[in-house]
């Protein structure tokens, strides 16, 4: 309303503005209703505590969003609804004077809102509560002491809820930038504190509080997922990683390995087995979060030639950043054409790639000799060599991978002995044999 007082009595004693005028519903307000609205507003300044007493007491008993600010900081609630009606009805007398103060004290009161996490309905509710209030009060003053002029008031009606309007928007986009620097602000600090977790540098008297944020157990099985070179799911678009809706997922992005931290302590308690799946154990057969993150692995789904790394299971919230390096090592440990790997599941691929220099000098060592045949030869005994490890050492289970007859795959491996000078039913010489080859297949990339 101040604007529009204003732009009237510059029309009533100014002179006409200059070129095309845009065109405006004319109202019927003129000099003598701003005349009567002016001397009803300085009688009301003078019973502002009073108002300001009614206005709060009808929020206390209207609106349930204020009661609990009302019961923690009642005399902080009054300043501020006091102020507010005193820069508002000022705003009707003086609006050159009071808007822009009018307008901050709106601004002010629609972030502090948002802080205290009072819902916008009820802030704007409460508004219109007290522009109510002053019109009610306008009248009844005009009524009682001037009964012969409140029809006038009929003509700046209008304006005055124009005015209670304006400020309604002015708090309603003061509360939600607030709203939108507090959702920054608190995405900010989960990603922080998410961060840290994962890099092992949270102190452990501030788990609780990131427990809390992150909505997290401080105890209880704990494993990371590590997926390389994907969108997270919380990014748009449908997810690239699909995991069973049982297990709550926290996704991290760290440079370009995507990280999920699984809290696996949703299990019931009667399911787990607390001796299955620790730290540095295997996951095991029974029921308990290692076979629960063995399930999780069969059921995970991803497009083609995404890897994926899962870590051991580890204890605590503490742990976590101790499961990101074994969820990094499972990834070193996938093949370059993707897939999903268990930690537990591939131990000795991960011995090869947390020591690339001797896994290389081992391959170097062990399959260097074929290098010196035909590629396409050396290409033919790496295969049928493979095959027969997948197979357990079964020459008539690796023929039929290789469509060929056992004896095919035997003359083979014959001949890998002849060129390396390993035997395969040595034990230690099939060891070396078995890693060399995944160092050649994890490695040479």
């Amino acid at each position: 309303m101040p604007q529009v007082v204003r732009s009237r009595i510059r029309a009533l004693h100014g002179p006409p503005p200059a070129g095309p005028v845009p065109y405006r519903i004319r109202s019927l307000a003129d000099s003598e209703a701003v005349a009567v609205l002016h001397r009803a507003a300085r009688v009301l300044l003078e019973s502002l505590p009073e108002l300001a007493d009614r206005l709060v007491e009808a929020l206390r008993q209207q609106e349930p969003s204020y009661r609990a600010a009302l019961e923690t900081e009642p005399a902080q609630i009054w300043q501020e609804v006091h102020h507010s009606l005193r820069n508002n009805v000022a705003s009707l007398i003086q609006p050159r004077e009071f808007r822009d103060a009018a307008h901050r004290t709106s601004r002010w009161i629609g972030e502090s809102r948002a802080e205290q996490g009072i819902p916008l309905d009820a802030v704007l509710h409460a508004f219109r509560m007290g522009g109510a209030m002053v019109w009610q009060d306008l009248v009844d003053d005009t009524a009682r002491r001037h009964p012969e002029d409140t029809p006038l008031l009929v003509h700046i009606a209008a304006d005055v809820w124009n005015f209670v309007d304006e400020h309604c928007g002015v708090v309603a986009e003061a509360y939600r930038q607030a709203e939108r620097r507090l959702a920054w602000r608190r995405e900010n600090q989960q990603r922080l504190m998410t961060a840290a977790l994962l890099d092992g540098t949270a102190r452990i008297a501030d788990l609780p509080d990131a427990a809390a944020a992150l909505g997290l157990p401080v105890h209880g099985p704990y494993a990371v997922l590590a997926v390389d070179g994907v969108k997270t799911p919380h990014e748009a678009g449908p997810p690239p990683v699909s995991l069973p809706e049982r297990i709550p997922v926290l996704w991290h992005s760290a440079n370009d390995v995507e990280l999920a931290v699984l809290p696996l302590g949703a299990l019931t308690p009667e399911s787990c087995d607390p001796r299955d799946g620790e730290a540095g154990t295997a996951p095991g057969d029974g029921s308990g979060p290692g076979r629960e993150l063995a399930l999780l692995a069969e059921e995970l789904t991803a497009p083609p030639g995404t890897r994926v790394g899962i870590s051991s299971v580890v204890s605590g919230l503490a742990s976590v950043g101790d499961a990101r390096r074994l969820a990094e090592t499972a990834l070193k440990a996938c093949p370059a054409s993707g897939g999903t790997v268990l930690l537990d599941e591939h131990l000795p691929a991960a011995l090869v790639v947390t020591s690339p220099g001797l896994g290389t000098a081992l391959a170097d060592r062990v399959l260097g000799p074929l290098d010196r045949i035909d590629p396409a030869d050396r290409d033919v005994l790496i295969e049928t060599l493979t095959a027969w490890l997948d197979s357990d050492g079964s020459a008539q289970r690796a023929g039929t991978k290789l469509y060929c007859h056992r004896n095919t795959v035997l003359n083979r491996l014959r001949r890998f002995e002849q060129l390396t000078g390993r035997c395969l039913t040595r034990p230690s010489d099939a060891v070396e044999v078995s890693l060399a080859l995944t160092a050649r297949r994890l490695l040479a990339r």
